[in-house]
Parts: C-alpha cells; sequence; structure tokens
C-alpha cells in the first residue's frame, strides 16, 4: 500500500537516507528542511524522482506545515537542533527548535489524524549509570546552569508532548530514541565523532580525543536505523510507545580513534583535548552509552546488521573520495 510521508528535516543525515529508501519503496515522499544543518547536496539524486518533493521551508512556518501534513498519513519528525557543538554555543536556538518545532508537528497532525514518529535521543538519559539503558529507566539529567543539558531536557519534552497527544487525544504517535548513527553525508561540523575523526586521519592531522578518551559509546550504521524506523511507521504496536534504536557493539572513544587510524592506513596519532577547551568550562559528559534493544527486536525483529568496521570503511572510502 502506497502511503504520503512528510520527512521533517528531510535533507539531513538521517533524514535523506530515509527518504531514499521510502522513495525506492514508491512511497510518496516530501521532504520539508531549511537547511540550517541539512545540505541540498544529500538528496539531490532524488530531485527527479516522481514521488518525491522537497521544500525548503521551517516546520515553524505554520501555514506550509499545514498545507503538507493535510496531504500526509505519516509524519516523521527529525527537524532538530543536532550535535553538542551546536547546543553547546546556542542553547536558545536548540530549546526553540526543539520543543515549538514538535508542538507545531504535533499540533498540525492532530488537525489531520497522520501517524507521529518523533525523532528523540539517547541523551535523555542524561547522567544515569543504568547501563544498558532501558526505555522506562529514570532519567537523570545535570543541572540547569549547564547549558549542555539543554538538548537532552528538550527531548525529553518532545516525548512528553507526543505521549500527551497521544493519550489526550488518540494521536497515533511513536517515539524513537537514536543512540549514536553513522554513515555517508554525516557532517562533523557539529561534533559528530566519526566524520570528524576520519576527516582528520585521512589529512594526516591529529585525531583529537577529548577528555580521556575511555568514555564508550556505540554507533549504529544509518541504513539499520533507517530500516527500524520504515518498519515502526508500519506497526500497529508501536504507537504509544518508546523505542531505543542502536547498537550494542561498545568502544571507547579512544579506540574508536585508533580503530580508524589502522582502517585508513594514516599516520596520524591521538591529541588528547580537555572538554573545557573543546567545549564549555564545566562541560559533562556521559561516561558510557549503550542500549538496551530488546523491546524494538521483540517487536520488529530489529538488529543491528552492519558492524562497525564495515559501517567505518563505508564512511572512510566515502570521506576519502571527496577529499
Amino acid at each position: 500500500m502506497v502511503k504520503k510521508y512528510l520527512i521533517t528535516g528531510g535533507s539531513g543525515f538521517i533524514g535523506c537516507h530515509l527518504c531514499e529508501t521510502l522513495v525506492r519503496q514508491g512511497q510518496q515522499v516530501v521532504a520539508i528542511d531549511d537547511l540550517s544543518t541539512g545540505a541540498l547536496e544529500n538528496i539531490q539524486r532524488l530531485r527527479e524522482a516522481s514521488n518525491f518533493q522537497f521544500v525548503r521551508e521551517t516546520i515553524r512556518n505554520a501555514q506550509v506545515l499545514d498545507r503538507l501534513s493535510s496531504q500526509a498519513d505519516v509524519i516523521i519528525h527529525l527537524a532538530a537542533a543536532v550535535g553538542v557543538k551546536l547546543i553547546v554555543e546556542d542553547p536558545v536556538h536548540t530549546i526553540n527548535t526543539n520543543v515549538m518545532g514538535t508542538e507545531a508537528v504535533l499540533a498540525t497532525a492532530n488537525r489531520y489524524g497522520c501517524k507521529v514518529l518523533i525523532a528523540s535521543s539517547s541523551e535523555v538519559y542524561g547522567k544515569g549509570a543504568s547501563v544498558p539503558f532501558h526505555e522506562d529507566d529514570d532519567c537523570l539529567i545535570g543541572p540547569t546552569t549547564h547549558s549542555r543539558w539543554a538538548y537532552a531536557t528538550s527531548k525529553a519534552v518532545d516525548e512528553f508532548l507526543g505521549l500527551a497527544y497521544y493519550r489526550q487525544f488518540g494521536l497515533p504517535v511513536v517515539v524513537m530514541r537514536f543512540f549514536n548513527t553513522i554513515g555517508l553525508r554525516q557532517t562533523g561540523q557539529y561534533g559528530m565523532v566519526v566524520p570528524r575523526f576520519v576527516r582528520q586521519a585521512l589529512r594526516g592531522e591529529p585525531l583529537q580525543v577529548y577528555g580521556d578518551g575511555e568514555q564508550t559509546r556505540c554507533f549504529a550504521d544509518v541504513a539499520d536505523v533507517v530500516s527500524a524506523i520504515v518498519q515502526l511507521s508500519d506497526h500497529p504496536q508501536a504507537v504509544g510507545q518508546v523505542f531505543n534504536i542502536g547498537s550494542t557493539e561498545e568502544i571507547t572513544i579512544r579506540g574508536l580513534a585508533e580503530r580508524i587510524i589502522a582502517l585508513t592506513g594514516s599516520r596520524s596519532n591521538i591529541q588528547h583535548l580537555p572538554y573545557d577547551q573543546a567545549y564549555a568550562p564545566g562541560f559533562e559528559d556521559m561516561r558510557r552509552r549503550v542500549p538496551s534493544i530488546d523491546k524494538i527486536k521483540d517487536l520488529i525483529g530489529y538488529q543491528a546488521g552492519c558492524s562497525l568496521d564495515e559501517s567505518l570503511l563505508k564512511v572512510i572510502e566515502f570521506e576519502r573520495s571527496r577529499l
């Protein structure tokens, strides 16, 4: 059955891959993006497809959002302020974009009865120490005096809003908590570590590891994440639920740097940079970030099909071709 999808943030990293997948499946896809962090080149190959349309506009434009939502069956809301660097440097933009944007999408979707999938983040777990993180775990957010936690709080509010619309109005809402996602066309401009490391390694520059490098992360391939999004958009039992989406293959950031140096054959060395210099005085980081994926696995059979090395090699090949 052909559905009409509206993808907010459709020219962003995850958004462009999602648009490609849906277009390839024969779905009708409209992407809206103000290009504040997305890029036209990400969706250039789709512009000639008869079942794809791109609208350059902010989701805060109520008239445009209303028109596009009135024609949609499913809205996948990916538009957000992203990246730790952007969040620390521009917290007002972060809060306004994430909270006000999500409220605008939900209010408009409720007018037309669209199904809504909201992109949230592992950041909502904050400084929680119960690893792996389960969807119903408590969230431990840092103090409001540290703008670093503005993003985590804004995404938590997004979740509360989405689930409130589901409970109060019966709007079909699904919340997706993304853990670290990597793949082709991801920008390193806003603090994303993998493209930043890969570009530094390919240029023979030092790989800048923040802090002691012993903090751990799990990196999921964007193809696996997009597959999960599409399946959740189709599954009736996903409605009203929160799902972690990510990989469980854990690695330290220093180990990631070493892996990338080895895979690129680079002569780069590793340079440690204190958090205070990388971001801001008093910056706090999550020591470990590992998802439990039991819930999404039970529902749709999700599992990370691409290993970290396989994902890194694809990113390395892509970045090497661009350099």
